[in-house]
């Protein structure tokens, strides 16, 4: 019974991590906002301070969701006993475990290339302009890469328990 219950909590929170995860992926990169300062004037600190400490929660939080996500989606498959035929791609698992490989590609994305070098261009880490300009490249390409590759993942994930027929489930 009490793993029934943590099944349940594990399934809550990947629908929730991926909804926050994939809400911040439309708000950065469907709607692409832009931070624009008072021309002609320098903020003044305590509002660049409060800017700076929401813009590292805001960051934190997406980054974070993807933990959650991988974490209790990998729970689940544990729980039934099925990870290891579903990361292997065995038989009727191979459609849910495409799905798995989209989403750990995409977490590891975000953290080993995205986040390290979002942290130059939003100033995080002190970087040079040039490098900052190269970092928002690779941050743009990144970013877009884990946009495209969330409707393979979803489509995936969501069809893995609906097309067992096509692989002798």
């Amino acid at each position: 019974m009490a793993m029934d219950v943590l099944d349940l909590v594990a399934r809550w929170l990947h629908v929730m991590g991926i909804l926050v995860w994939v809400g911040h992926n439309f708000a950065n990169v469907i709607q692409n906002p832009t931070y624009n300062m008072p021309q002609g004037k320098a903020p003044a600190a305590d509002i660049e301070a409060r800017f700076e400490a929401a813009l590292r929660r805001e960051h934190a939080t997406f980054r974070y969701a993807s933990i959650v996500v991988l974490g209790s989606g990998l729970f689940m498959l544990f729980y039934r006993d099925i990870l290891w035929d579903v990361l292997r791609l065995n038989g009727s698992h191979a459609v849910l475990g495409m799905g798995v490989w989209c989403g750990l590609l995409m977490v590891l994305n975000l953290w080993l290339v995205l986040w390290p070098h979002q942290k130059k261009v939003i100033g995080f880490i002190p970087a040079s302009f040039e490098e900052r300009v190269r970092c928002s490249r690779i941050t743009f390409l990144s970013s877009r890469t884990n946009t495209i590759l969330s409707f393979p993942t979803v489509f995936f994930m969501a069809a893995g328990s609906h097309t067992s027929f096509l692989f002798g489930g």
